[in-house]
């Protein structure tokens, strides 16, 4: 490609579809808006305006994924998505861990295993409910769903069952050897499948029969793609830093209603977990289903495979235990999320009747968080 097919003139710059001047703008609002409200006082005028540019910065992250993704292709560009969400998500824990006190200990624990059933049955339910009743049968390819489930079981029952039987320490809690052996693992393992998805195998994840007409348009220029990376990025942080920001209104409103403190971590997961979700229904939408369960099944082993690893790094100095196992009502969900989701990604298509399983199942979870 030549240098004056690649670069874009000074006009032709403002006139590029796949960057209009709102896909530029809401990024740096978010961090302008984050910059300014730093260390205020959140009142409701100011929450007002955090939850305004918080969603923004959604919708920018979306645009600039979608535009990242259609220059890389599947299944990178869904890759891309979760891995950058999940690392920033793994800073937004850290960084209340270290500020919550002794009080944080099961922070990582319930915001990961929220992840996990937020994607699993809220993000799966929600596209095959949307797409099913677009398009009515859903195709998708069982070689590619089939590995990335038995890698999520895996990996969640290493990180977060487990820890509730073993008998080295008292509590739902790893020894030291323990958490080391798990963070190596889930490292590992998701590796692994990273090096299927997009090496060894990546035409397992591709879509099935892709009739969206926005996906057969011309890719977006290799100038373009890397600015929408870096926009991306800029709106991810963006997403955590005005969450963040939340944070501390959101764990005064859960201690105000009496609910569970595990009430924070399913808030932090769902809202870091926006732009992938949003991303996921627009592929749904498009059907483009098995975009949306690389999506879906990427983010929850990302979400695992990445988190624990940090935490289990950095647990030496934290003043407190982690504590990762689950609550028995909670490993009760998690296997009939596992065994439900075995059931609909089995046969490679799937209906609005799936669909509704799986809601069924995340409205369970969030009403069980609150009702224990």
């Amino acid at each position: 490609m030549t240098r004056s097919a690649e670069l874009p003139s000074p006009t032709a710059w403002w006139r590029v579809q796949s960057l209009p001047l709102w896909s530029l703008a809401l990024p740096l609002l978010a961090l302008l808006t984050m910059a300014l409200s730093w260390g205020a006082p959140l009142g409701p005028a100011l929450g007002a305006v955090l939850i305004a540019s918080l969603f923004l910065a959604v919708v920018s992250a979306i645009h600039h994924a979608e535009v990242v993704a259609h220059r890389v292709g599947e299944p990178y560009g869904t890759l891309v998505l979760a891995v950058a969400v999940t690392i920033i998500e793994v800073a937004l824990i850290v960084a209340l861990m270290l500020a919550g006190g002794s009080g944080a200990n099961t922070l990582a624990r319930d915001t990961v295993f929220s992840a996990v059933m937020i994607v699993c049955n809220g993000v799966v339910g929600l596209c095959l409910v949307v797409g099913g009743l677009r398009h009515g049968v859903l195709a998708f390819r069982v070689e590619g769903t089939s590995p990335a489930l038995a890698s999520l079981a895996a990996l969640a029952g290493l990180a977060l069952v487990l820890p509730s039987f073993t008998t080295t320490t008292s509590g739902p809690t790893y020894s030291g050897s323990q958490l080391v052996f798990a963070g190596v693992t889930s490292l590992a393992l998701y590796g692994v499948f990273v090096f299927v998805q997009t090496v060894r195998h990546r035409d397992y994840f591709l879509p099935v029969d892709n009739t969206d007409e926005d996906s057969h348009a011309a890719p977006p220029a290799n100038w373009v793609a890397w600015t929408s990376l870096a926009l991306l990025m800029v709106s991810l942080v963006g997403v955590v830093g005005l969450a963040k920001a939340l944070a501390p209104a959101l764990e005064a409103g859960v201690a105000a209603a009496g609910a569970p403190k595990a009430v924070v971590g399913v808030l932090i997961a769902l809202i870091v977990l926006l732009p992938e979700t949003g991303a996921a229904l627009r592929a749904a939408r498009g059907n483009r289903m098995q975009s949306s369960l690389n999506l879906a099944l990427g983010s929850g082993l990302a979400s695992i495979g990445l988190t624990i690893p940090v935490v289990a790094a950095l647990s030496p100095w934290l003043p407190f235990p982690l504590v990762l196992g689950l609550r028995p009502i909670d490993i009760v969900l998690l296997l009939l999320t596992l065994v439900v989701g075995t059931l609909t990604l089995g046969s490679g298509r799937a209906t609005v009747m799936q669909g509704a399983v799986h809601l069924v199942l995340f409205a369970a979870f969030l009403f069980l968080t609150v009702v224990p």
